[in-house]
């Protein structure tokens, strides 16, 4: 697992809709790359719409989201489209962002282990440094948890 006060790893991804996303389009202001298992689906959808319900906020903090998972950017355009999400989902199909984030490891899920991405998220401040890690995100909570930090926070 990465630390809180460390460089945050670069990255270069296609959103939803095919724009490339890097680490440097976001210095000086926060943001949230938040890692989740698969579009769709019930917690990550709800991970999703909690954002988006809030997303005025995030503005105003000037604070900026980016989700990220492995699934394609077909998916995410059509995961997007759907919840009318106002932030980019990045498709990192390769696993290079996740890996080098380290949320790729074993789960369990009913009895059985598995690899896949861990529900984890890091807030990023404005020198490009990991401010907050969020370990076992509850999805229902998470975008207030993020938004109350980010408001704490040194700017």
């Amino acid at each position: 697992m990465l630390k809180v006060g460390v460089k945050a790893p670069n990255f270069s991804l296609p959103d939803q809709s095919g724009a490339v996303h890097q680490l440097k389009d976001y210095a000086g202001r926060w943001l949230l790359l938040y890692f989740y298992p698969k579009d769709d689906t019930p917690g990550c959808t709800m991970e999703a719409c909690t954002i988006r319900d809030i997303w005025r906020d995030f503005k105003k903090m000037n604070a900026a989201v980016l989700g990220v998972s492995a699934d394609t950017v077909k998916s995410h355009k059509k995961f997007a489209a759907k919840f009318k999400l106002p932030f980019p989902i990045l498709s990192d199909e390769e696993k290079k962002m996740i890996k080098a984030y380290k949320v790729w490891g074993k789960k369990k899920f009913m009895g059985r282990e598995y690899m896949g991405i861990r529900r984890t998220s890091f807030l990023i401040n404005h020198k490009g440094r990991v401010a907050k890690i969020y370990e076992n995100v509850k999805p229902a909570e998470h975008a207030a948890e993020v938004l109350a930090d980010i408001k704490d926070g040194p700017q």
